[in-house]
């Protein structure tokens, strides 16, 4: 299991770039960051989180897949500042890299979501189902049609609604647990 250490030693985004990327890559991550718009309901929903949850991401400033999707965290971040996100290099910690592996292979982004008091509450990484339904539909065809995804949706808007539904599934699973209802009375 990932030590919270790891989150620690991570870094905001705006230094994560400054010591891992190049311009390029900050204007791309940041290009994201402003082209993401949320709608009201995912903006009520984030701001009905209660629990800090502590979100560390596994990247590379130099990854298309990381630049196009990661920023999602801060702009959430920016609506609920219990949702704390740091950003750790997968070269520099290359012991996490190892630990974070999907399908035995090195993948970025993986984010990890941690509780407030450090405890490990979800993983997700590499890229988002809408994402993967993208890459299967343009390689494969209709072998892989749900119906979910249409033409009339943009994936990245999708992608961004797949971290959401992971971020607010975390928010239940610290809102409900035991021990930290214990802790805050509710």
């Amino acid at each position: 299991m990932l030590s919270f250490s790891k989150f620690e030693q991570g870094l905001p985004l705006d230094d994560f770039l400054v010591k891992h990327g190049s311009l390029n890559h900050k204007t791309r991550w940041n290009a994201t960051l402003q082209a993401i718009v949320l709608t009201p309901e995912q903006v009520a929903t984030i701001r009905s989180f209660t629990r800090e949850v502590n979100v560390l991401i596994l990247a590379g400033a130099w990854c298309g897949d990381c630049s196009s999707q990661c920023p999602a965290f801060d702009k959430f971040s920016q609506v609920n500042p219990l949702i704390r996100v740091r950003y750790i290099d997968r070269d520099v910690h290359a012991d996490a890299q190892k630990e974070l592996q999907i399908n035995g292979g090195n993948r970025v982004p993986v984010v990890v979501f941690f509780s407030e008091d450090g405890f490990e509450v979800s993983r997700m990484g590499d890229k988002t189902l809408s994402r993967y339904r993208d890459t299967m539909h343009s390689m494969a065809g209709d072998g892989c049609a749900t119906g979910i995804v249409t033409g009339t949706d943009s994936v990245f808007n999708m992608a961004i609604a797949d971290w959401l539904a992971e971020t607010e599934r975390v928010q239940y699973i610290l809102r409900l647990s035991g021990r930290l209802r214990t802790k805050h009375g509710d």
